[in-house]
């Protein structure tokens, strides 16, 4: 099955409680969210770009910065901090028609076309299989639950962390799923996805201050990184 009409949806808060205006905040010199509209704009597999969001602020960036995203006015009742992203997911779906539908955050600003691609390409090929796909990244350490029972190793066979059976944090950077997905389970997740897996520096997500601080650290890198290759 192939997907002729991606939209790819980047939902974004005025207010953020942990860090106070971090979706505009700059990282490198630009704001937050431009980075992974820049990134999106890159992937020529998505066909439109969506901004949902009730912040002028954001929206007076973007028609600057980025004149061919559409922007999505977010209704009062969705505005609460509270609300399920699904809910806000389920409007946006319904104001845009696509044949799939790419979620992804302001706050994976080191997200690469090449992943986007390879995430696309892969639900395209496995779509008659599987219902959405999400993104995940390998976690090889020793866990335990809250009742301090061990999650994933046998504290008796001290085994390396690297020989540890992986297990896999859901990482916000992208979910792919259709609309039906969406309104059958009310969940951007179906009954089938696909964990894609993304390199964690890649996947690095700004959730508070700590975040923020280590992301201005990974940028200064990348930058040096490619400044040294050219």
């Amino acid at each position: 099955m192939s997907f002729p009409r991606i939209a790819a949806i980047v939902p974004m808060r005025h207010d953020s409680k942990r860090v106070p205006g971090k979706n505009w905040r700059p990282l490198g010199g630009k704001p937050l969210f431009c980075h992974i509209l820049a990134t999106l704009e890159q992937c020529d597999l998505i066909s439109q770009i969506v901004i949902d969001t009730d912040s002028d602020t954001i929206r007076s960036i973007a028609r600057r910065e980025f004149p061919r995203v559409l922007l999505l006015d977010r209704p009062e009742h969705l505005r609460d901090d509270r609300t399920p992203m699904n809910e806000v997911l389920l409007h946006t779906t319904t104001e845009v028609k696509a044949d799939c539908y790419l979620q992804t955050h302001s706050t994976n600003p080191f997200l690469k076309p090449q992943t986007i691609r390879q995430a696309i390409g892969r639900f395209i090929q496995a779509s008659d299989l599987y219902d959405s796909l999400f993104g995940v990244t390998r976690l090889q350490q020793r866990l335990w639950d809250h009742l301090t029972r061990p999650i994933n190793h046998d504290p008796a066979v001290l085994l390396r962390t690297q020989d540890l059976q992986p297990v896999y944090v859901e990482n916000s950077c992208l979910y792919l799923f259709t609309r039906k997905t969406l309104t059958t389970y009310e969940s951007r997740v179906g009954a089938n996805p696909i964990m894609f897996e993304i390199d964690r520096m890649e996947a690095w997500d700004i959730d508070d201050e700590t975040d923020f601080a280590l992301a201005e650290l990974i940028h200064a890198r990348l930058q040096s990184t490619q400044r040294s290759a050219a």
